[in-house]
């Protein structure tokens, strides 16, 4: 896809936003259904992905780590982004990988600790680019990769959560 294209594209679309803000907020979804053992099924808009135990806290590594999948779509989404700001912008990529990795320390969602954190302490997210581009034309790149990337903004700056519990009386 070339600039002028994406541009076109886009266009109407941030036209529509500017004209009504409330139309460009969109909620998400995703649902999973509890299994057999420790695990959970979660449907994706391509396939179903049955998650489970990390063998680091007593799986077989036969299921998806949840951990890995929270890497997985920060690097699929910042992918995306730096390959969308690279056409906007004109910089040309003939190819390149985006690698996420995450440190977890494991006493912490075993409780075996207090003072270990629960979930990552640190993930660092790394391009490897095939491109003439300068310097300076790789520095914004990651800038507004950074900038826009959802995923990324997102874990950088966590939103408003909630959690709640419901439950079915069992059938008496």
């Amino acid at each position: 896809m070339r600039a002028d294209e994406l541009k076109n594209l886009q266009a109407p679309l941030k036209q529509a936003y500017r004209d009504t803000p409330e139309r460009a907020v969109i909620t998400l979804h995703a649902s999973g259904t509890l299994g057999e053992g420790i695990a959970c099924s979660v449907a994706t808009s391509k396939a179903m992905i049955e998650a489970g135990l990390h063998p680091a806290t007593g799986g077989d590594g036969s299921f998806a780590c949840s951990g890995d999948m929270l890497l997985e779509a920060l690097a699929a989404c910042a992918g995306v982004t730096l390959k969308a700001v690279a056409t906007a912008v004109e910089i040309p990529l003939r190819g390149g990988t985006v690698q996420a990795e995450g440190d977890l320390d494991f006493r912490g969602t075993l409780g075996v600790a207090k003072d270990a954190p629960v979930g990552f302490r640190a993930i660092r997210l790394r391009f490897d680019l095939d491109t003439d581009a300068s310097e300076d034309q790789l520095a914004t790149l990651l800038k507004l990769t950074e900038r826009y990337c959802v995923v990324l903004q997102t874990i950088s700056q966590p939103p408003q959560l909630e959690a709640k519990i419901s439950s079915k009386a069992a059938a008496q």
